[in-house]
């Protein structure tokens, strides 16, 4: 049940970065990846610093589920008390880039039932609380405003282009 446990929480996020490298690099039209590599490396840089805002400004409680119930971690922690969760906010920020550049509902689709998947390991591993890991997609969704900037320039770009 470790391994498993382990594999949920920490190792499913090797495929996710591993999906979300393919469909940055070869999903993304020629013509628009600027523009959609731009919105993305906002939305990341936005979505950490805000998650570390935040973890500095609030934590829900000071230690760790493991360090409460006096047992080892079952997956890789840092030595902080865990909100938000990194490990739920990078997965969740890398399926929200994806489904911004490729545009590929299916792609997208899987990479959330991962992420998912990865937040219910770390709240297995007892690394972290549900509440630390909806943070950190409720984070990572925050810092996605930026894709709904870059789609509104788009359309406004192609109507302008349209009327020429």
């Amino acid at each position: 049940m470790e391994v498993l446990t382990k594999l949920l929480a920490d190792g499913l996020m090797v495929p996710i970065g591993m999906i979300a490298v393919y469909a940055l690099f070869w999903r993304v039209p020629k013509q628009h990846r600027y523009d959609r590599y731009t919105y993305v490396l906002m939305a990341g840089v936005s979505s950490y610093f805000l998650a570390k805002i935040i973890g500095a400004l609030w934590q829900p409680t000071a230690m760790r589920p493991f360090e409460q119930l006096g047992v080892a971690a079952g997956a890789s922690s840092l030595n902080n008390p865990g909100f938000p969760s990194d490990h739920a906010l990078f997965a969740m920020f890398l399926t929200l880039a994806v489904w911004y550049v490729s545009r590929d509902n299916r792609l997208a689709i899987s990479m959330f039932v991962l992420t998912l998947i990865v937040c219910v390991g770390r709240v297995m591993a007892l690394v972290h609380t549900p509440l630390d890991v909806t943070g950190g997609i409720v984070i990572a969704c925050v810092g996605a405003f930026w894709y709904i900037v870059g789609n509104r320039i788009e359309r406004n770009s192609l109507a302008q282009k349209a009327k020429r």
